[in-house]
């Protein structure tokens, strides 16, 4: 058969998938559901934002995505992979080569310049410095930050501390990025000076996005808006 014969593609299946996924926590003696039977199918290269009241369950909702939090009960793959079938040493593995994470605070470490905060995966991942460094260093310059290399977080601001969050959550080259509240603590310009950030390196990396956000100006320049309510997700756009 030559190419002109040969069948289009079918359709391929969606990068991030969520199926009956449960999640509850105990408080106070009692069992709290916060995610229930939820499902959530992303396709590669799609940026989709997960609106909801605070407290509703969206950064529980991550977490269980990325590999941080095992869920209760349902099935989450990711590029083919079964999260649960993974043990838990595997786990950590995987998130740390396929997922990227920022959150709203940049939980950074004080004592480390922002190069070697951005290197900090590749280290865990026992990658040479010959390595590491060089890539670090380019994705710090391409968020802006070529002249911050040596400082400390205590040295940069809200939304440069920020910026080092993103470069550390891509240095590992990830095909997910997952973002829980990213701008939730910056003022409005500094805000939308990192979701325009997020919107170039979404593109330019070839990334799948699901971002957590209360900011409807992040969210409209999704892809989908979904929203979380009594632990399942409904479309947030009429």
């Amino acid at each position: 058969m030559n190419s002109a014969q040969r069948p289009a593609p079918g359709p391929q299946p969606p990068l991030v998938s969520a199926s009956g996924v449960t999640k509850s926590y105990p408080v106070g003696g009692r069992s709290l559901v916060v995610l229930r039977e939820l499902a959530l199918d992303v396709d590669a290269g799609e940026m989709v934002a997960i609106m909801g009241a605070s407290g509703v369950g969206k950064s529980t909702l991550l977490h269980v995505l990325g590999g941080l939090d095992r869920v209760d009960a349902g099935a989450i793959t990711i590029a083919g992979t079964s999260l649960s079938s993974l043990s838990d040493q595997a786990l950590v593995a995987f998130r740390n080569h396929h997922v990227g994470f920022v959150f709203q605070f940049h939980h950074l470490l004080p004592e480390f310049s922002a190069l070697e905060n951005a290197e900090m995966p590749m280290r865990i991942a026992r990658l040479p410095l010959r390595e590491a460094r060089p890539r670090a260093e380019a994705l710090l310059r391409r968020v802006g930050l070529g002249d911050r290399l040596a400082h400390r977080p205590g040295m940069l601001s809200g939304g440069e501390q920020q910026r080092v969050a993103v470069a550390r959550a891509l240095v590992m080259r990830p095909s997910v990025l997952l973002a829980d509240e990213p701008t939730g603590d910056l003022d409005e310009a500094t805000a939308e000076s990192l979701h325009q950030l997020l919107r170039e390196m979404h593109r330019d990396f070839g990334l799948t996005s699901i971002i957590a956000t209360h900011n409807p100006r992040l969210a409209d320049a999704c892809d989908r808006v979904l929203r979380l309510q009594e632990g399942k997700l409904t479309s947030g756009r009429p």
